[in-house]
């Protein structure tokens, strides 16, 4: 039997969860957008419409400075994996050896790869929120330490996605299943057909990084965090508020999706704010709830 576990704790581990997986959002972001900025610079308004941001800079070295590098800018990458190391240090009794050394290995790294090209250090993020997560998944007991940390994972990954989705990233289809890591297995799965986009990120249940998937593993975490014990309904206000929104999506009309898509994503998003709200009040008893700017 685990020990119940501190308010405090289960905090941080949520937001660690959020953390890494934003950084790892961002630098697939920012990696597909770069190149594109140099011929099409209306870019750089997609990309930080995405991020909720306001004022981009004039020039993609100035994006990247903001985006990737500068810990003063909340929604940056360094920012993001600054605030994952910092609350893993306050919480290493709960964690593995392994996700602690991680974390810290990836932060002290950061700063020294600044001075190489772009595609290097966005790369570098990516592999390290891959390992991370991996090695969650594999030295973490399936407890409630680990279930926050996949809850706060699930609930950004949606978010991100449908912010992905609400911009568009100016009409590529391709550009938003890389910036998704969609690509590769959207290939596999379904061709050069771009009509099933939309069917793909929403809605495969096979996917990890999918809408749906994402919202069955947050509806999963909360079931085990809070076991209900009424016969009937759903007492828990962030589960039925997951539970409404994902059933909604799952049993939409596939040939009415794209039409139907600036009422879903806003549905989605509406969600996603709502759980987080009865997250933070059920779970951690906070009296200003943690949020990202411009969220």
């Amino acid at each position: 039997m685990t020990r119940p576990l501190l308010s405090r704790i289960a905090e941080t581990l949520y937001w660690i969860g959020r953390y890494v997986e934003r950084a790892d959002d961002t630098a697939r972001l920012l990696d597909v957008s770069v190149h594109r900025m140099l011929d099409e610079p209306e870019t750089s308004s997609s990309l930080y419409a995405v991020l909720g941001l306001t004022a981009a800079p004039a020039s993609p070295q100035a994006m990247i400075r903001r985006l990737a590098y500068d810990l003063d800018e909340p929604a940056s990458i360094a920012s993001s994996v600054s605030s994952a190391r910092d609350s893993a240090r306050g919480v290493r009794e709960v964690l593995s050896s392994e996700v602690w050394e991680c974390l810290n290995v990836t932060w002290h790294h950061l700063s020294k790869l600044e001075t190489l090209p772009p595609h290097a250090y966005l790369a570098f993020v990516r592999e390290r929120a891959a390992l991370f997560f991996g090695l969650a998944d594999a030295t973490m007991s399936r407890d409630d330490c680990w279930r926050f940390i996949v809850l706060g994972r699930s609930l950004e990954r949606v978010d991100m996605t449908t912010r992905l989705l609400a911009v568009h990233l100016a009409s590529d289809w391709r550009l938003l299943l890389q910036a998704s890591g969609a690509d590769e297995s959207f290939t596999r799965t379904h061709g050069a057909r771009d009509g099933a986009v939309l069917e793909f990120l929403l809605l495969d249940r096979l996917f990890p990084r999918s809408v749906v998937y994402s919202l069955l593993t947050a509806e999963k975490c909360l079931r085990a965090l809070a076991p209900e014990t009424a016969r009937a309904g759903v007492a828990d206000s962030a589960q039925a508020a997951i539970g409404r929104v994902r059933a909604g999506l799952e049993y939409s009309d596939l040939d009415e999706l794209s039409d139907r898509l600036p009422e879903l994503l806003g549905t989605l998003q509406e969600a996603c704010a709502a759980a987080g709200e009865a997250i933070t009040k059920r779970f951690f008893q906070r009296r200003e709830a943690m949020a990202w700017v411009g969220a």
